[in-house]
């Protein structure tokens, strides 16, 4: 076993599935079912939405060589993707380059929209369920697999179609100087796991060291921009592979909103995040300051988020869930809203919505047709309440089947992490 394997190995326990008896196992699938007819979610995809996605996943070297002529080529791009050690697609990779006077920051996205357009049965079943849905050890797919896990995955060293936002940033202030969005072709040279991604940020003789040295550079400054600029970050322990995947994507999502909104004047599926009241956060950070050994520094008091965020950085790990659970209940939810007015009050940006998950979201799918067609859906009002509805029953759905799962004496992390394996009754009392 390789060291990055052997490494990742430990980033799931360096332990087996979690074993369960047949009759539990009958248990978890029983309360699935229920949670799945009580929130409305689809498990199985209909037969004409899986005929349509094998058929689509026929014939691809020739389609993307078709396609070559209408797309920007960016194969000789250093291009890689970065994803956790259990990820079955990847839809996003990126490439940098520092240049004298800027950085310039590529995010290639799945061209998921090239295969699912409104005229497939594919996107018909994408509006019906809104989103992926992730429980401990399962998955409910928003599209069908045989489709996000081939064509639409940017697997290494294979022709991929996909659509780039390229971001050119002053190196002064991070600003956006140019944005470009286009349909290109790229061919990803490694897939890294976040583990992998540390590893070559440690060893300077490692292949992708300085390009991912030299996006984290840049990742870290946007995030320490973010803080600054008043933004809530509520993990502060986050390492730096995640750190480089958040705030490249959180760039890049910023972005074609940022080129929707200013330069084309369209309306778009925006995120809408309201702010509390004052009333709300003041009662947040009251309970903040009571916990034990926490206190909020004095100069943060005016504006809560950056209190937090000072909070979280000094407070004993003991109390970060706690801190974090007093500001998640007093933030409203976010929606998807046809106009960004309000703006998105935990980023603190003015404009946002998403692009980088077409795979697993709704909204980000209905905008990469958005930005290709430059024309909205008739109904975009009627999808951006369906998509928020969704992702509400998914958050709901997951938090009562993992709650479930603490009722029957099982850990929902463990089995996040490691997965279930079914044993018989003898083996399953030996490991009690």
């Amino acid at each position: 076993m390789s060291d990055d394997a052997q490494a990742d190995a430990g980033t799931i326990d360096g332990q087996g599935p979690v074993e369960v008896s047949e009759e539990l196992a009958r248990h978890l699938e029983n309360k699935r079912e229920e949670l799945f007819e009580k929130f409305e979610l689809r498990d199985e995809f209909p037969p004409e939405v899986l005929e349509e996605a094998e058929a689509r996943t026929e014939g691809v070297t020739e389609e993307i060589q078709d396609e070559i002529d209408e797309r920007k080529d960016l194969r000789d791009l250093t291009t890689w993707t970065t994803d956790p050690v259990d990820a079955q697609d990847f839809d996003d990779a990126i490439s940098i380059e520092e240049r004298d006077d800027e950085y310039v920051l590529w995010v290639h996205i799945a061209d998921v929209t090239h295969y699912v357009n409104p005229d497939t049965a594919m996107w018909d079943e994408a509006v019906e369920r809104g989103n992926t849905v992730y429980l401990p050890g399962y998955t409910v797919h928003m599209l069908p697999p045989v489709l996000a896990e081939t064509v639409c995955s940017l697997v290494p060293n294979e022709d991929r179609l996909a659509h780039t936002v390229e971001m050119h940033l002053d190196k002064e202030n991070l600003s956006y100087e140019n944005i470009e969005i286009y349909k290109s072709v790229i061919e990803s040279d490694e897939r890294l796991t976040y583990t992998q991604a540390e590893n070559r940020l440690e060893d300077s003789d490692a292949p992708l060291h300085e390009e991912n040295a030299l996006v984290y550079d840049l990742a870290e400054q946007m995030h320490e921009q973010r803080k600054e600029d008043g933004s809530l970050v509520l993990n502060p322990t986050r390492d730096r592979a995640h750190t480089i995947i958040e705030e490249c994507m959180l760039k890049a999502n910023k972005a074609v909103t940022h080129v929707l909104m200013w330069d084309r004047g369209v309306e778009a599926m925006y995120r809408v995040h309201p702010q509390p009241s004052p009333d709300e956060w003041s009662e947040a950070l009251r309970e903040i300051q009571d916990l034990d050994g926490v206190s909020i520094p004095g100069s943060t008091w005016d504006d809560p988020r950056k209190a937090v965020n000072a909070t979280l950085e000094e407070a004993p790990g003991r109390q970060l869930d706690k801190i974090q659970w007093a500001v998640m209940k007093v933030m409203p939810r976010a929606r998807y809203m046809n106009d960004p007015f309000g703006g998105h009050h935990a980023l603190n940006f003015e404009i946002y919505g998403h692009f980088t998950s077409p795979i697993r979201r709704l909204s980000d799918l209905i905008n990469h047709w958005i930005v290709y067609q430059n024309d909205v859906p008739e109904n975009l009002i009627e999808l951006c309440d369906r998509a928020s509805d969704k992702q509400k029953d998914a958050e709901q759905c997951e938090r009562e089947y993992k709650t479930f799962l603490q009722e029957v004496g099982l850990d929902p992390d463990a089995v996040n992490n490691r997965g279930i394996e079914v044993v018989d009754e003898s083996e399953a009392d030996k490991t009690l």
